[in-house]
């Protein structure tokens, strides 16, 4: 498979999980309201699994680009992957042990914050690169290996990542 057509798939999966996290934000709120009750508690009772699976492709995608496509990443790349990785671990064990503590769910909302704000931070300098500065010496922060739809960029797709884990945890931490 090219990759323009992996990027392309890649950009339609972030805005499905956009689009997502969207809906699952507004039925968050209206959780207690009759109809929606039974939908918010599937969305819990299954959050942990989505998140697992959703950052467990991120992962994979993102060690795909970088070792099998040879896109080296920058110092903002590392940065999310290094809030982003160690959930895959944590939901994981969360599984297996088929537990969820609220240290799990805190955990990995803070994790989420923290990595989402430097993606966020990392599409800004992609979509505007003169305007904030680049933390990076030796691969510029502000290339893009991906742009899809002329908006997604490569840290967009992270964020997207991060704000549905946030919104998946918050029904999960709601249904325990």
């Amino acid at each position: 498979m090219e990759v323009s057509t992996i990027n392309y798939f890649l950009a339609l999966g972030t805005l499905a999980m956009q689009m997502a996290a969207a809906a699952l934000l507004v039925l968050l709120f209206l959780r207690k309201h009759e109809g929606f009750s039974e939908h918010a508690a599937l969305v819990g009772r299954w959050g942990l699994w989505a998140a697992f699976l959703l950052s467990s492709t991120g992962m994979v995608m993102a060690v795909y680009y970088s070792d099998i496509l040879g896109v080296e990443p920058c110092s903002l790349c590392w940065w999310q992957r290094i809030f982003q990785f160690p959930l895959v671990v944590l939901f994981g064990m969360a599984l297996y042990k088929r537990e969820m503590s609220r240290f799990v769910i805190d955990y990995s909302i803070v994790m989420s914050v923290i990595g989402g704000a430097f993606a966020l931070y990392h599409h800004a300098l992609q979509m505007f690169p003169n305007s904030l500065p680049c933390p990076s010496t030796g691969v510029s922060c502000a290339q893009r290996t991906i742009f899809e739809f002329g908006y997604i960029t490569f840290p967009l797709m992270a964020f997207s990542l991060f704000a549905i884990l946030i919104v998946l945890m918050l029904f999960v931490r709601k249904s325990r």
